[in-house]
């Protein structure tokens, strides 16, 4: 029993809490890195699919790649976020 203090779940967040930008919810630089790293895999898997005449797994490849543009463009507007609160900050590729 933890007695009168609220119970907080294991880690450095309180329930149900998100991200900020002085405490990110995730590496933003290497979720770029790993989201132009699928989408380019992605579309040349859609590519190869789609010359090979394989219609359902080119459309799933163009799923995957469509979702790592959505993922790109908010990784970038949180970025812009980050970096208007922090001016002059150069973050590396794991922060």
């Amino acid at each position: 029993m933890t007695g009168n203090r609220p119970y907080r779940q294991a880690g450095g967040q309180p329930r149900g809490a998100r991200g900020t930008v002085g405490h990110p919810y995730s590496a933003l630089n290497l979720r770029l890195v790993l989201a132009l790293f699928g989408l380019v895999v992605f579309a040349v898997l859609t590519w190869l699919a789609a010359a090979a005449d394989l219609l359902v797994l080119s459309v799933l490849c163009g799923i995957v790649v469509l979702t790592a543009i959505v993922d790109l463009a908010i990784i970038q507007h949180r970025r812009r976020a980050r970096r208007r609160a922090e001016p002059g900050v150069h973050h590396s590729l794991f922060e």
